[in-house]
């Protein structure tokens, strides 16, 4: 089971730095630290899910798509 893929954001309300889940991009979400609400944009303030927050995650998903799907074993 893989563990959640996760990046930070600053909160506009309080200033502080937000751990929050990628699949939550575009969607709001809530302070820890001040209880203030915003819609999480990943670093780079994008809030389509579709696109990476980070250059690894991206590299990582054009690696994905370069490999050919799996073949089903038959028996």
């Amino acid at each position: 089971m893989s563990s959640p893929t996760y990046f930070f954001e600053e909160c506009p309300t309080c200033g502080r730095r937000v751990q929050v889940r990628v699949e939550y991009l575009g969607r709001q979400v809530v302070c820890r630290h001040c209880r203030g609400t915003f819609i999480a944009r990943g670093a780079a303030g994008r809030a389509d899910p579709g696109e990476s927050v980070h250059p690894l995650l991206q590299r990582a998903e054009e690696l994905l798509r370069s490999v050919p799907p799996a073949r089903e074993i038959s028996r």
